[in-house]
């Protein structure tokens, strides 16, 4: 089985344009088949009061009105995600940009209504992505970067969460590749200790996750991130990291932030 690795990466790197140069130099450098997920920063939240269209968020999560659908739209599916195909155009990585409407890569349902009204947000499940197209893509020597944008199949665009779009494309590509997922984010892995940016927890296992969270090792915002690294290798991902995006370069010496194993 062939390796593939897919990256998401956060709004950390894309606000950066320096960050983001020197991490699309280290994804180029990665070997073998490869996956880029991208999200939209504060670009989409700038534009929108721009035109004065306030961002609406509870409990850290955008509500994508209308407008704000338009917005995001242009920003992530726009001009982010063609900027970085063109970087790694100049830098020998020959990437094509796409939405989940794109080959119908990924189709999403609308978040249904409950006690919040999240809007135009779609909803992945396990039928929701098309690992044909994108084998055939990988196939034909493309590289795809894809932004948080999916569609409904009924001609409705929709914002899905990066993370997650990252995780569902993992959990269906490795039913065809060996496939490891790795998360960039501002910290270098889980730390035993948060104050100490050196005290990496290199490797857990699914069975010593309880105890992190139990001593403490593993909290807050960090839990959910490794719960859903875990279902991911339940499903079938070989392993999960989470790291710096400033220290890719690391990965292929096992060197990277935290890695998750069954």
């Amino acid at each position: 089985m062939k390796q593939l690795t897919i990256i998401k990466i956060g709004g950390n790197v894309i606000d950066n344009s320096e960050n983001l140069h020197q991490f699309l130099l280290d994804f180029t450098a990665l070997s073998g088949d490869k996956i880029l997920v991208h999200g939209g920063g504060k670009i989409a939240t700038e534009l929108g009061e721009s035109l004065g269209i306030e961002a609406k968020m509870v409990d850290g999560r955008r509500i994508t009105d209308i407008e704000t659908l338009r917005i995001v739209t242009m920003v992530y599916a726009g001009l982010i995600n063609k900027n970085m195909v063109a970087q790694l155009q100049a830098k020998g990585c020959n990437a094509i940009g796409l939405t989940g409407a794109d080959g119908n890569i990924i189709k999403a349902k609308k978040r249904p209504v409950k006690e919040i009204d999240y809007g135009y947000v779609g909803d992945l499940d396990q039928n929701s992505v098309s690992s044909t197209t994108l084998d055939n893509l990988l196939k034909a020597g493309l590289t795809p970067v894809l932004c948080a944008i999916t569609h409904d199949g009924d001609s409705q665009l929709l914002n899905t969460n990066a993370d997650t779009i990252a995780s569902a494309l993992a959990v269906a590509m490795s039913a065809i590749y060996e496939t490891r997922l790795v998360y960039c984010f501002e910290k270098k892995g889980v730390l035993r200790d948060v104050n100490d940016d050196n005290s990496v927890v290199r490797e857990i296992r699914a069975d010593e996750f309880e105890g992190l969270k139990a001593d403490g090792t593993v909290q807050g915002g960090m839990i959910p991130k490794l719960h859903n690294a875990f279902e991911a290798i339940k499903k079938g991902v070989s392993a999960v990291y989470i790291g710096k995006a400033d220290e890719l370069s690391e990965l292929s010496n096992r060197l990277f932030g935290t890695k998750m194993l069954k």
